[in-house]
């Protein structure tokens, strides 16, 4: 059995493919596993280091906003593009897989449409509640298009059927021990807020995150453990906003400021509340671990697909949510000190948010590959 999968970009469209990759793995442990991926994407970092041969494509994305650099980047986007499919045959020729998968970022739709026209069985998986425009070009010739969320069937061509399958979750996600992570991490019995913007950051939510700081470092009947992750970009703001808003932070056990959170399984285990952006698998995570959330949806991403997936979640009272536009430290702040002091609503949102988890979607997806392959 050989499958080819195709994936970039993002970690939220990589990780979701190692994921099922690493299931098709144990369930065919004769299986041959290959990635294609832009050679300048974080894919060509991750696949390697998960142990996949890694088979470079070079595609770009098209600049929607117009100024002569951006149209310079169009024509290269529109040369790489016509030379894709030579290239995506060369690999499909020489590996032969029996289904090509694409779990989106731009090199997925010419993977799985070249494949398409070589005869060859291709699966598209979505992530978000609002398909992006790989997905959408996709439904029309894949063979498979699975979904995370049934909202998403409301955006895709009709007159076919779609499978929700959820998004694959980490296992570690899964079966973190809740105490042993609150013990790990010093939290005691305070309330636990876990806070981050993304590996690079975000200037707006640090700026917010650092007045929720001020309140629960100064008041004595906010026993808050907080965790926050600055992002690359904030790691030399973060300390100045903490002291420009009076934050006791210095020899502070209770808070947790970090760059990155290497360890987001035992962060979330022993959070009671997350603050952060609405990127698909961070919600999918949420959901399985039956997580509380203040959701401040990225607007800079494609289509604003961001708040889709976060309202997703809101109306079914599963999250807060708060547009970037609307951000204020003052606003978090309440939102923040409304919910900490009202454990039964923290309860009902995590209860909520564990009732839409789907927790087998790798294995799903594993079964819709496995219904493409010759029999």
């Amino acid at each position: 059995m050989k499958i080819l999968f195709a994936c970039g970009g993002t970690a939220g469209h990589i990780n979701p493919a190692l994921a099922v990759a690493g299931a098709l793995q144990k369930r065919h442990p004769g299986i041959q596993i290959k990635f294609a991926g832009n050679p300048n994407g974080m894919e060509a970092r991750l696949v390697p280091a998960a142990g996949y041969d890694f088979l470079p494509i070079e595609i770009l994305g098209i600049q929607r906003k117009i100024n002569w650099r951006n149209i310079r980047y169009n024509f290269r986007s529109v040369y790489l593009l016509a030379r894709a499919p030579g290239r995506v045959k060369k690999i499909i020729k020489s590996f032969e897989p029996d289904v090509v998968v694409g779990t989106g970022g731009y090199v997925s739709g010419p993977v799985l449409r070249t494949a398409h026209k070589m005869g060859i069985k291709t699966l598209t998986h979505e992530q978000n509640a609002y398909p992006g425009i790989t997905t959408r070009l996709l439904a029309a010739t894949a063979d498979k298009v699975l979904l995370a969320d049934e909202e998403a069937k409301t955006r895709l061509p009709k007159g076919r059927d779609y499978i929700v399958t959820g998004n694959p979750i980490r296992e570690d996600i899964l079966f973190a021990d809740r105490a042993q992570a609150r013990q790990e991490l010093g939290v005691g019995q305070r309330v636990c807020i876990l806070s981050f913007g993304g590996s690079l950051g975000a200037a707006r939510l640090n700026e917010a995150v650092a007045d929720v700081m001020a309140w629960h470092s100064k008041s004595g009947k906010a026993r808050v453990h907080h965790i926050h992750a600055t992002g690359s970009y904030g790691v030399e703001d973060m300390p100045r906003l903490l002291k420009e808003k009076g934050a006791d932070y210095h020899q502070n056990p209770h808070l947790d400021i970090r760059e990155y959170i290497n360890d987001m399984p035992r962060c979330l285990a022993a959070a009671d509340l997350v603050i952060g952006r609405a990127g698909a698998i961070t919600l999918s995570e949420l959901q399985a671990a039956g997580r509380a959330s203040i959701l401040i949806p990225s607007p800079n991403v494609a289509e604003n697909h961001q708040y889709h997936n976060a309202m997703v979640l809101a109306r079914q009272d599963a999250a807060v949510v708060i547009e970037e536009s609307k951000l204020t430290g003052p606003l978090l702040v309440q939102t923040v000190k409304d919910l900490v002091e009202d454990p039964a609503r923290l309860a009902v949102l995590g209860a909520n948010a564990q009732r839409m988890a789907i927790v087998d979607a790798a294995q799903r997806i594993c079964r819709q590959i496995e219904l493409l392959l010759p029999q």
